[in-house]
This record gives structure tokens, sequence and C-alpha cells, in this order.
């Protein structure tokens, strides 16, 4: 594929095939994510990759304890309620989707599976627990070089026929997800990934969220002087 079909084409799928990943393809799209830059090449991200039993393990303990009011322990800052068009952006994915899975405003129960759903990594074959060094835990750089790592994670997976959703709800409990995912003290959980081959019939998977356009999100600056750059 080329790098513009990937961009592209990619969207976060939340319905999967039971199938199992193999562990060299996971290794092949780890590699090609490994090209990410980072902050003066610190490289601290890693990762986690579950699947079969522990995994199962982590979806019970998450589900379980969130269903028992357990508090939330995800380990980066949350922003806490969105407002403005944040919050607008927000909803209207929700509608996207909750549309296309015929699930209704009052349908209490249908919008608790889904929350469910969640919680379980979406029933995905494989989770990517995305962590990075707590030795430079602290500042905001760590989680930046995060965040482009996890970029090309899921780009790379796409390429390579495998769709991801990247998704805080499956840690939520964090001491689960080290518990079952072996992950030592001296991480930091930052995200976590769901991955797996795309079911083609799961509806949800076709929804592709609305994108800002260039001209709301980029501001251009010294474009009208002749001496650097002309219109085209």
């Amino acid at each position: 594929m080329k790098y513009d079909e990937v961009v592209n084409g990619r969207r976060s799928i939340r319905g999967y095939k039971d199938e199992p990943v193999p562990k060299s393809l996971i290794k092949e799209v780890i590699g090609l994510a490994l090209r990410a830059p980072s902050s003066m090449n610190t490289q601290p991200a890693n990762f986690y990759v579950v699947t079969g039993a522990p995994l199962d393990l982590i979806r019970k303990g998450n589900v379980e304890r969130n269903l028992a009011g357990v508090p939330d322990s995800r380990e980066f800052r949350s922003h806490g309620a969105y407002a403005g068009i944040h919050r607008e952006r927000q909803i209207g994915v929700a509608k996207q989707l909750f549309g296309v899975m015929g699930i209704e405003r009052h349908d209490k129960a249908a919008r608790q599976d889904w929350v469910l759903r969640g919680f379980r990594q979406f029933d995905a074959p494989v989770s990517v627990v995305v962590t990075y060094d707590r030795s430079i835990h602290g500042s905001d750089i760590a989680p930046f070089d995060c965040g482009a790592v996890t970029n090309a994670l899921v780009n790379a997976a796409w390429s390579r026929g495998l769709g991801c959703v990247i998704n805080s709800q499956g840690i939520m409990q964090s001491p689960v997800v080290r518990e079952h995912a072996g992950i030592p003290d001296d991480q930091v959980i930052m995200i976590c990934v769901a991955m797996g081959f795309p079911d083609d019939s799961f509806p949800a998977n076709a929804v592709v969220s609305h994108r800002k356009s260039i001209d709301e999100a980029a501001v251009f600056v010294g474009f009208n002087d002749p001496k650097h750059t002309q219109e085209i």
C-alpha cells in the first residue's frame, strides 16, 4: 500500500475476526513503528503484546473492577470532561457509531454493552500495551513520543491487513494490566492498542470519523512574501 492509501484508508476497528494474529506479523508491524521519531533519539516506548489467556484475565479483571465501582487508575493525566468543539466532535463520532450499530438513545442496555466492549478492548485477539520508562516520567516529552510511535503502529498494522483501535478503556484498571501483562514497576502504562483482523460484517468498522479541514487546522505565516515562496 502507498502511504496515502494507508493514511486515508485507516480507520478505528471495533470488531474483529476470531482469528489469531501471527507473532511474526506483529513483530513486523512493531519493527515499522519503531521508526517513529523521538526526542533526541531517546526511544522511551516499549510494547507488551498480550493475547490468549493473559488477555482474557485482563478483560475479566478490568470489567469486574469497573462494574464494582473501583476508581479509574489509568497512569496518564486526564483532561476531564470535554467541552465546546471537542465535546461536539466526541458526540459526533458517537452518533455515527450508535447509528450504524442501531443503538437508540433510550436503549440503556445496548449502550452499556458498548461500554463493556470497550472495557474488554473490543474482544480483539491482541492487545499492545504501550509503556515508557519511568526514569523519564514527569515531563510531557515521553508521552508525546509514545503518541508518535502509537500512530506509527496503527498505520503499520493497517498496511499489513490488520485493524486497530487506540483504547484507554482497556487499561482503566492498571494493576490488572500490570499483573497479567507482566509489566514491571519501572514502566509507566501510557495506552493500549487493540489489534486483529477486521470483521467486515461488523457495522461500526465502516465508520470514518469526520475530520476538520486544513483551513481549520493550519495557520500559514510568511507565505505572502515573494522572497520566500510563490502562491500556486
